[in-house]
C-alpha cells in the first residue's frame, strides 16, 4: 500500500547535473526579507530542497530556515513579519547525498567578538575535509556537515575586523565559492580567485544587491550594475561600496556549464545572454552534425533554446514533440519499483501528433547516466517515430565536478565508460552526436578552446581541474566532496 511521502524534488529524475546553491543579499531597503524571498524565488532552479533568510533590523539578527521550496518556506505572512530589517541575505540549497537536514540549511550564523555574522555560500571547498579535521583537532565543534561551516570556524581563529578575518580565512581554503555575508553594518560579497561560480552586483534605488544571477534582479525591478569580478571582495554599508582584491590575481575559469544548463535562460552571466549562448550552441550543433530529418524536438525545458538554434540553422521545423508536466516536483506517492518503472512519463509525455511517422532529432543539454535519454527514445519510438536521432548541447560528460555541482561518481557517468557508439547503442537512438569543445566555446563568442590556457572551467568534459582537489587526492578520488564531509562528521 502506498503511503504518504513528502518530497521537495522529483525523485525520478536523477539524470541531470544539479547546481547546489543560490545566494542573494540586499542592503539599504525596507522589507529586505521580502526582496530576498522574491530573489530566491527567481533562483529556485539553483536549489530546491531548503531555503533560508537572515536579516538585521538594527538591534538583532533574525532568521528563518526550513526544508522546502521558497514558496513553502516563506509563504506565510507571519514568517515574513518576523524577518524585519533593512539588510538580508538568503540561500537556496540542493542537497547532494543523504537526507536534507535543517542544520545544513543556510545562511549559517555565528556570534563573534565583533558581533553577529551570517554567511551563504554557492560552490564547494575542495580541502574542506582536511581543514575540518585540523579544526576539530584544535577544539572546534561543528554543528553541520556543510563545507561552509569550515569558513565560520576559520573566521573565529583569524584576527582583526570582519573583512580582515574573512580574507585570512579564505586564503586557507581551496575550491570554488561565491559568498554573501551579513554583519551588523555590512553586506559582503566575495568570489574565488578563478571566478568559477557566478555573482552579480545590482541596484534598486538606494539599495545594493548581490545575487547569483540577473534574473533575481529582474523580479524585484533592480538593474544590473556589473558582475562581481574573480577574486573581488565587495563591502556594502551606509557609506556605499568598497571594492578590494585581497587575493593574488589568477586567470579566470568561469564554469562553462552555466551557459549550457545551470543558469536561467533569461539571465545575463559574465556579459553574455544565456539564451543567446544556448541558441548559438544549437546552430553550432547543426553545422557540426547535419541530419536529414523531418522535425526538431527539444527535451524540455533545458533543450528548448538549443533546439531553436538547430532548427534555424538546419531549416528543419521546430516542434514541441514532448510535453512536460511542470507539477511533478512534489509527489505524495512513494517511489516504489513499480512507480519508478513509469520513469520519465511522470515528467514527459510524447506529443504523438508531432512524432508519428516522422524522422526526429531530439535536442538535450547533456547526458549524465543516460537513463532518462534511453526512456525518452523508447517513448518516441512508441509514439511512432520512424527514426530517432539525438544531438547534445554539450560535450560528453566524462568527469565529476567538485566545485559546487552535484555529479555522480565518475564510474556512473555514461561517457566515462563507453565509446560514442556504445552510448548510442545503450540509449537506443539511430545516431548520437555531441557538440565539440571548440563548438561550445564558439557559441559563447570565442574562436575555440585554447588547450594550453582554457578560458573556462570545463573539467566535467575535459578532466582539466583548475583548482587542486586536495581531499580527493587524500581519499583516492572515489566519491563526492560532501560525501567525504559526511563521513568525516560521523
Amino acid at each position: 500500500m502506498a503511503r504518504a511521502y513528502a518530497l521537495t524534488t522529483n525523485p525520478f529524475d536523477d539524470d541531470k547535473l544539479r547546481e547546489e546553491c543560490a545566494v542573494f543579499g540586499i542592503h539599504g531597503t525596507e522589507d529586505a526579507a521580502a526582496h530576498a524571498a522574491l530573489g530566491l524565488h527567481a533562483l529556485q532552479h539553483r536549489g530546491q530542497e531548503a531555503s533560508g533568510i537572515v536579516t538585521y533590523d538594527g538591534a538583532e539578527f533574525r532568521a528563518h530556515r526550513a526544508l522546502g521550496q521558497v514558496g513553502d518556506v516563506f509563504g506565510e505572512q507571519q514568517v515574513m513579519d518576523r524577518l524585519k530589517g533593512s539588510a538580508a541575505i538568503g540561500h537556496n540549497r540542493y542537497s547532494t547525498t543523504g537526507d536534507p537536514m535543517v542544520r545544513n540549511t543556510q545562511p549559517l550564523f555565528a556570534d563573534f567578538e565583533f558581533g553577529g555574522f551570517a554567511v551563504a555560500h554557492n560552490g564547494n571547498l575542495t580541502n574542506a575535509v582536511q581543514l575540518r579535521r585540523e579544526l576539530v583537532h584544535g577544539g572546534s565543534i561543528f554543528q553541520s556537515t556543510t563545507d561552509t561551516e569550515v569558513i565560520v570556524h576559520l573566521l573565529a581563529q583569524a584576527k582583526g575586523g570582519v573583512t580582515d578575518r574573512l580574507t585570512e580565512a579564505l586564503r586557507r581554503v581551496e575550491g570554488a565559492y561565491s559568498l554573501v555575508c551579513l554583519t551588523r553594518k555590512k553586506l559582503i560579497g566575495v568570489r574565488d580567485p578563478l571566478g568559477v561560480r557566478p555573482l552579480v552586483l545590482g541596484k534598486l534605488g538606494d539599495a545594493h544587491i548581490l545575487a547569483s544571477e540577473t534574473c533575481a534582479l529582474d523580479i524585484i525591478g533592480a538593474e544590473k550594475v556589473r558582475d562581481v569580478k574573480a577574486g573581488e571582495m565587495i563591502v556594502i554599508d551606509d557609506n556605499g561600496i568598497t571594492s578590494t582584491f585581497p587575493f593574488p590575481p589568477m586567470k579566470t575559469r568561469f564554469c562553462v556549464f552555466e551557459y549550457v544548463y545551470f543558469s536561467r535562460p533569461d539571465s545575463i552571466v559574465e556579459g553574455h545572454s544565456v539564451y543567446a549562448a544556448r541558441t548559438a550552441i544549437g546552430r553550432e550543433l547543426a553545422a557540426e552534425h547535419p541530419i536529414e530529418a523531418d522535425v526538431i524536438v527539444p527535451i524540455p525545458d533545458s533543450g528548448v533554446p538549443s533546439a531553436i538554434g538547430y532548427a534555424e540553422a538546419s531549416g528543419i521545423p521546430f516542434q514541441y514533440g514532448i510535453i512536460r508536466n511542470h507539477y511533478v516536483g512534489r509527489t505524495f506517492i512513494e517511489p516504489t519499483d513499480e512507480i519508478r518503472n513509469l520513469g520519465v512519463k511522470l515528467k514527459h509525455n510524447a506529443n504523438r501528433e508531432v512524432i508519428e511517422g516522422k524522422r526526429i532529432v531530439l535536442i538535450d543539454d547533456s547526458i549524465v547516466r543516460g537513463t532518462t535519454s534511453r526512456k525518452i527514445v523508447e517513448m518516441m519510438r512508441h509514439a511512432g517515430a520512424t527514426e530517432v536521432h539525438m544531438c547534445i548541447a554539450s560535450p560528453p560528460t566524462t568527469h565529476s565536478c567538485f566545485y559546487g555541482v552535484d555529479t555522480p561518481e565518475r564510474d556512473k557517468l555514461l561517457a566515462a565508460r563507453n565509446t560514442l557508439e556504445e552510448m548510442r547503442a545503450l540509449i537506443g537512438c539511430d545516431s548520437l552526436a555531441f557538440i565539440s569543445m571548440d563548438g561550445l566555446y564558439r557559441a559563447v563568442g570565442l574562436p575555440g578552446r585554447d588547450p594550453d590556457s582554457p578560458q573556462y572551467c570545463d573539467a566535467c568534459f575535459s578532466g582539466d581541474y583548475p583548482i587542486r582537489l586536495t581531499d580527493q587526492e587524500q581519499q583516492g578520488g572515489k566519491t563526492s566532496q560532501l560525501s567525504l564531509l559526511r563521513e568525516q562528521a560521523r
